[in-house]
């Protein structure tokens, strides 16, 4: 048997362009003599709907699509479609994450999620009736296919010395595995549809499961895993199949749609992916999630202030990858505080990206607010409040652009101060999309010296300074966070590992969230790109 990955970039929504794609690539799989076309998770609805399923009439939408597209496949060929059907059943809730198995002249067959995850990122259960995986098997000239979704193939405990959350979480979660049901040689192939967010390590994860599986039922596997982003999430592709011995046989791109093709017959795939360093892997997650985050809402262009410091620096290098010089406008707001370093550097970098550069003086209209508030509210020493005035006058200016040319207004704040609460709302926290907000400084810094590998292209005193937001007289970071090394590593046992507080900075950084829960659930989506983020897949009291 020839199989098909087609690894597609679905639009949440788009039902109509969805099945368009859709038959595109089963159209180019057939060219190349295939029998089976898998497409990833909900391939025709998009991921993940969330609460848009509250809406009946969109479900009927996408189904009415659905049939149109089982019209217009090709003959003799078995095409394998994700999308949200409804449950038949009025007890449970109202709808199935299934795989639509397609055949020309023949009636749909669905099979449905099992496994609904509920951590993190996911509440899968919020609308999904879980399915019956015993059902899942649809036969093919000849062959045996076990039909699986995404988390289906995820219940087996992890094999590594350290075993991740999620692992922990399986425990708990799911009280047996369904794979284990099906006896060893009972069918003949496994396919996965599956719609997996990236995070660095996510990859290994994915091949220690599949691996699991295949060697379990001694039958070879196909997974097919959706690519682009939607909202916080970035899905990075990589489909792979295996065969019975766990061998990887083929392997699609990463962070690009792609068409791969193995033959069982002839124990061998098209194509192979070279591994890439994992710094890399992250910024090809944040260029694909900007681009896609921009595309999607219906826009072209973004801008962002450039402040002479590095977090601003690597956004601005990412959002040109994602969108090219032309639809990036970047901004140098010198206020009171402001020095001639910062403003020279910005104005390289911006030079070495071929970006124009627009400089705002803000200073006079700070002095003015600032003695109108004085005057009303009474004469105070300088402080906090002076502070932010500056940091609002920013947002002030950089929400003026948003209007005035309907750009998106990307965040330049990182991991360790979202989580220390270093930053101002409706200032330097204001936003569209925060594209390094799942960062640690130490991936900001690993960032920039990976866009200078070939040349200088992030000025280096942009990397060497100490980081300051330039508020007040030689201000700096480090005068009011822990060193951001230290802050690393607690940033990662709180908030990633779920940890107890062991070090002077844990415990001045666990002080320092709970008193800044506000801020975060007013900041932009954050683009996700680590295990456990802030975001939808976190959710603390503010009170």
């Amino acid at each position: 048997m020839r199989v098909a990955l087609a690894q597609i970039n679905s639009h949440l929504g788009q039902f109509q362009k969805n099945r368009q794609k859709i038959l595109e690539y089963v159209e180019r799989a057939v060219d190349r003599r295939v029998d089976v076309v898998v497409f990833p998770e909900a391939s025709l609805f998009g991921y993940h709907p969330m609460d848009l399923l509250e809406r009946a009439e969109i479900v009927d939408q996408q189904l009415r699509e659905l049939e149109l597209l089982h019209k217009q496949i090709p003959a003799g060929v078995l095409v394998l479609v994700g999308a949200f059907t409804k449950n038949p059943s009025a007890k449970g809730k109202p709808y199935f994450n299934s795989a639509v198995a397609l055949e020309r002249g023949k009636k749909p067959k669905y099979f449905n999620k099992e496994l609904l995850p509920t951590y993190d990122v996911f509440d899968d259960a919020r609308h999904i009736e879980p399915g019956d995986m015993a059902n899942n098997v649809v036969k093919f000239k000849g062959q045996k296919i076990l039909v699986t979704i995404c988390e289906d193939i995820w219940a087996w405990p992890s094999t590594t010395k350290k075993s991740t959350q999620k692992a922990q979480s399986q425990k708990s979660f799911y009280e047996s595995n369904p794979i284990r049901d099906f006896k060893r040689g009972s069918v003949d192939l496994v396919v996965n549809l599956s719609a997996s967010p990236f995070f660095g390590g996510k990859f290994k994860q994915r091949l220690e499961v599949t691996t699991a599986t295949a060697r379990h039922l001694a039958a070879p596997i196909v997974y097919v895993n959706m690519v682009g982003a939607q909202d916080e999430l970035i899905f990075d592709g990589g489909s792979f199949a295996l065969n019975a011995r766990g061998q990887k046989l083929v392997h699609s791109m990463h962070f690009e749609e792609d068409l791969s093709v193995v033959d069982f017959a002839l124990d061998k795939g098209s194509g192979h992916v070279t591994e890439v360093k994992s710094i890399e892997s992250v910024r090809q997650a944040l260029v694909l999630g900007i681009r896609d985050f921009v595309h999607k809402v219906g826009l072209s262009k973004v801008h962002l202030g450039l402040s002479g410091g590095i977090d601003s620096a690597v956004v601005a290098c990412l959002a040109v990858d994602a969108l090219g010089p032309q639809n990036v406008d970047l901004f140098a707001l010198p206020g009171p505080h402001s020095t001639k370093l910062s403003l020279d550097l910005a104005r390289d970098l911006a030079k070495n990206l071929d970006v124009e550069l627009h400089k705002i003086e803000f200073t006079a209209v700070y002095e003015k607010l600032a003695a109108l508030i004085e005057a009303e509210l009474g004469a105070t020493a300088f402080g906090v409040m002076h502070e932010n005035l500056q940091a609002r006058l920013r947002g002030v200016i950089l929400m003026a652009a948003s209007n005035r040319s309907g750009s998106v207004l990307l965040n330049t704040t990182n991991k360790d101060e979202l989580a220390a609460g270093y930053g101002t709302l409706y200032g330097d926290l204001c936003g569209g999309l925060s594209p390094i907000g799942d960062l640690l400084k130490g991936d900001v810094y690993a960032l920039a010296e990976l866009y200078n590998s070939e040349r200088e292209l992030i000025p280096r005193k942009i990397i060497t300074r100490a980081p300051t937001a330039e508020l007040r007289p030689n201000q700096k970071d480090q005068d009011t966070l822990p060193p951001y090394d230290d802050l690393d590593e607690s940033v990662v046992r709180l908030i990633e590992k779920r940890g107890a507080a062991r070090t002077p900075t844990d415990k001045w950084l666990l002080e320092a969230l709970d008193k800044s829960e506000f801020k975060r659930w007013q900041a932009p989506p954050i683009l996700k790109v680590r295990e456990h983020s802030f975001g939808r897949g976190r959710r603390m009291p503010i009170a």
